[in-house]
């Protein structure tokens, strides 16, 4: 079966765009056409640029490599974590710290000190007090709230899954200096060069954004059936191909005309946001030992 189609692309909105006065010039090649002063992307492009990623993606992750999942605006933060733990990848969907990638060795050991805070608040024995308690509390509900994606995550991913690069700038800096791949979705507004597999959509629809994730993480579960389909047809025992496809729920609403389109959210209110915390973190200030 087809990876996506046409059909659950327009109901997800995927097509819309920004306004024309927010364009990037370098994302011309994957815009069609105008309405009402909201750029059209090509949906041809995004069906063949959607095809390519999925299948470097059950490349990747065939391979024994893991896929880093990203998006940390509201309206992906609930896609990301979910589509990322059906699949049983990592994933950052609150903030991204700056270093995890080129300083990863000072993140595992944040994540180092993250299990052994729940190991303390969870040990009856160690007899703390009901201060000592609240303390470790804090600190571990802060350590989860911006590492628990990647707890188990020992090494670097083998590429990563970016919602709107033009908010996740930092994480895009970091994978290119990494040699990671990179994946992401990118709308009219935020600039395709750099990333080795653009995916021209809409990156502020909670539906758009759902149905990209879902095709990734399927991606990966696909990788993961066909490498047991090949150890199980080496013991010679018969057992039926898993097929995927990106669904969309049937009960959800009808997208809005052009006319009546408006984009769910301001880019530059992100990048005021981002100025406060898109810095390289130091990790002896954020995180009491």
């Amino acid at each position: 079966m087809a990876v996506v189609t046409m059909k659950s692309l327009l109901e997800s909105g995927v097509h819309f765009g920004h306004q024309v006065k927010r364009w990037d010039p370098r994302m011309k090649k994957f815009i069609f056409t105008e309405r009402n002063g909201i750029h059209i992307i090509d949906l041809q492009k995004t069906i063949v640029a959607i095809k390519d990623s999925y299948d470097i993606v059950r490349k990747i992750a065939s391979s024994g490599k893991s896929i880093l999942f990203v998006g940390t605006k509201k309206q992906a933060q609930q896609a990301i974590q979910k589509e990322a733990e059906r699949c049983g990848m990592y994933y950052v969907n609150n903030r991204w710290l700056g270093g995890m990638l080129t300083n990863f060795a000072t993140i595992k050991k944040s994540l180092q000190r993250l299990k052994k805070v729940e190991k303390m608040v969870g040990d009856p024995d160690l007899k703390l007090t009901k201060k000592e308690v609240a303390a470790l509390e804090k600190e571990k509900e802060k350590l989860e709230k911006n590492l628990g994606g990647i707890k188990e995550m020992k090494e670097l991913p083998g590429a990563i899954f970016i919602i709107d690069t033009h908010k996740e700038q930092l994480a895009v800096a970091e994978a290119r200096r990494m040699g990671i791949p990179i994946i992401a979705v990118v709308d009219t507004n935020c600039n395709p060069e750099g990333i080795d597999f653009p995916i021209p959509g809409n990156d502020d629809a909670i539906r758009a954004i759902s149905l990209f994730t879902s095709i990734i993480a399927n991606a990966v579960i696909e990788a993961d059936n066909d490498t047991g389909l090949k150890v199980i047809e080496s013991l010679n025992e018969d057992e039926d191909g898993v097929q995927t496809d990106a669904v969309v729920k049937s009960d959800d609403e009808e997208i809005v005309d052009y006319e009546h389109y408006q984009q769910t959210e301001q880019k530059e209110e992100d990048i005021a946001a981002e100025e406060d915390h898109d810095s390289l973190i130091d990790e002896d200030k954020i995180y009491n030992k």
